[in-house]
């Protein structure tokens, strides 16, 4: 049977370098990078957050996705752990509640290089170098913008009613009340959505859970995208001056100028990957990592199915 699991590498500022957190498991006399197996019906993105909580005592948001690391376990099983990268902030750390329990006998926070002797895998030790690579290039922070197409709606053929009205089937209820915590993996703090009702009502349980207004844009509508495309162009070039992250819901005939507008900020396979999210399902979205230096740019771009292994 194939084991499935996720960590988080977590990460500070110290002055030029950064220091991330290595948990020590005193059963196996090792030090690692806080990880745990996915438990039924959850997401990885979720597995990563609970397991950083459970053994470090520290809530983190998602920030760049990194590599999946692949190793045989108990009778050759196969394992793969998903990792992500993630900034703790002071007010994150003042709010951590370590104790020593039966999994995790301490936590240290070492600098990359110290961190770097201290791993005791091989595979951790890759995975570090790679966060220190994308810290030297920039490309470590970014902020999150989440682009979403709303959940499953009743089909336009057994709707007689306005369009901009037309509801979400019971299957797109679900896939809404699913969404919250596999959104709030990732955290996103501005939330733009068309004001068509299978949109708000897609975003809505996330925005009530967090406690946050619904910003409701009409250029974002697939009328409005259809009738006046610079406009919708103009309302995503809006989010790239926030400093907060954010998530834009939208409809499917309107992904395409929404998609070109976005990528024009990328190159290479990022750009690639944004325009790609025209094909997005129901309740599908991908997530774009958006640099913070003088000229940002997006650096990463992760779709998200809904596929739970």
């Amino acid at each position: 049977m194939t084991v499935y699991a996720a960590g988080v590498i977590c990460w500070r500022e110290a002055g030029e370098d950064i220091e991330v957190l290595l948990v020590h498991r005193e059963q196996y006399d090792d030090w690692a990078f806080p990880k745990g197996k996915q438990d039924k019906g959850e997401f990885l993105q979720e597995t990563a957050v609970r397991e950083v909580e459970e053994e470090a005592g520290v809530k983190v948001r998602l920030g760049r996705k990194l590599d999946i690391i692949q190793y045989k376990v108990g009778k050759g099983e196969d394992k793969f752990v998903s990792y992500w990268a993630s900034k703790v902030s002071k007010k994150a750390m003042a709010r951590s509640k370590f104790k020593p329990n039966k999994e995790i006998a301490g936590i240290e926070w070492l600098s990359s290089q110290e961190a770097m002797k201290r791993l005791s895998y091989e595979h951790d030790q890759k995975l570090l170098s790679q966060v220190i690579e994308l810290h030297k290039k920039g490309e470590l922070e970014t902020r999150a913008l989440v682009l979403l197409r709303h959940a499953v709606a009743t089909p336009r053929d057994q709707w007689d009613g306005e369009e901009a009205k037309r509801p979400l089937l019971p299957e797109g209820q679900k896939q809404a009340k699913r969404l919250v915590k596999l959104l709030d993996a990732y955290g996103p703090k501005r939330l733009v959505t068309s004001p068509w009702t299978r949109c708000k009502d897609t975003v809505k349980p996330y925005s009530k859970y967090r406690k946050r207004t619904l910003i409701l844009r009409s250029q974002l509508t697939e009328l409005r995208s259809a009738l006046n495309p610079k406009k919708t162009k103009d309302a995503v070039e809006d989010l790239f001056d926030q400093k907060a992250s954010a998530l834009l819901c939208s409809h499917r005939p309107a992904l395409p100028t929404i998609t070109m507008t976005l990528a024009s900020r990328a190159e290479g396979a990022v750009k690639s990957s944004i325009l790609e999210a025209t094909t997005l399902s129901p309740g599908e979205f991908v997530v774009m990592r958006f640099s913070m230096g003088k000229k940002p740019r997006f650096v990463d771009a992760e779709r998200v199915s809904w596929t739970v292994k």
